[in-house]
């Protein structure tokens, strides 16, 4: 790093394992940003969307430096921000950068998650960092900064949640746009091989089998998206290692439903399987 400040070692280096359900989604990811090009992954909660990114960074040996988008972004918070030091028995005042300038600096990878919750008058502030230009002027130093060789962007969306906001064309047509549906089937199955503690076969088949029904069903409307993601699957298997399946469905799935009928459908849904 060119710089002695712990902050800037803030990034999250990907681990790998996100098992596409078409080969042609990694393909067309690791082609656009080798080509300097933003990438958007959009798709339901719980789909792998950051596990991707995480994949993208392992595969480009490239560290994520991340912002996590709520309503209350701010400049500081992509940027940086003032504090106040100590140097030579003198206060001064210095600048601690945000993950923006640090990714643009050492030539990382941005990781914006839920772009879409941020407020629509706070993202344009990257707008140059996002296009050809690859710069940001940093509104606390007035120093321009232009983006090192190799830094890229990626970012992901939930669509149609409370308290998202559709993106305006300007920022979407910044984006090469990544559609990343659920896992199913075969590779899902490989997916609980691989990132799970649960190696019993005949048990990963009925998750596998549980989880195309949760699917099916909130496709239809009859439990909301977040019952069908695969963070809280894994973590059904994961508990099933130690505790019966139909609890660890309970712990990690049921019981994050607000509705309580959500909660009866998916563990009956369950106890037809276990």
């Amino acid at each position: 790093m060119d710089s002695q400040n712990p902050s800037d070692h803030d990034y999250l280096i990907g681990a790998g394992g996100y098992v596409p359900p078409d080969a042609d989604l990694l393909e067309d990811a690791v082609t656009a940003l080798a080509m300097g090009k933003n990438i958007l992954l959009k798709g339901p909660t719980g789909a792998g969307k950051t596990k991707f990114a995480e994949t993208l960074s392992y595969l480009f040996k490239k560290p994520l430096h991340m912002v996590n988008c709520s309503v209350d972004l701010d400049a500081e918070s992509l940027v940086g921000g003032r504090y106040i030091d100590y140097k030579e028995n003198r206060q001064v005042i210095e600048f601690s950068p945000g993950p923006v300038i640090k990714a643009m600096e050492h030539g990382h990878f941005l990781y914006i998650d839920e772009v879409n919750m941020a407020k629509p008058e706070t993202l344009p502030l990257i707008n140059g960092v996002l296009d050809y230009r690859r710069m940001i002027t940093n509104p606390y130093t007035g120093d321009v900064v232009k983006a090192k060789s190799g830094f890229g962007v990626i970012a992901a969306i939930n669509e149609g949640y409370i308290g998202t906001v559709p993106l305006n064309e300007a920022l979407m047509n910044r984006f090469i746009v990544i559609d990343v549906p659920y896992l199913r089937g075969e590779e899902l199955r490989t997916l609980i091989r691989t990132n799970s503690l649960l190696k019993d076969e005949s048990i990963i088949r009925l998750y596998v089998q549980l989880s195309e029904d949760l699917i099916l069903a909130a496709s239809q409307g009859k439990v909301s998206e977040e019952a069908a993601s695969i963070r809280a699957l894994l973590d059904a298997c994961d508990l099933s290692t130690v505790i019966p399946p139909l609890r660890a469905v309970k712990r990690a799935i049921a019981d994050k439903m607000e509705e309580e009928k959500e909660r009866e459908f998916i563990q009956n849904l369950a106890e037809t399987l276990f």
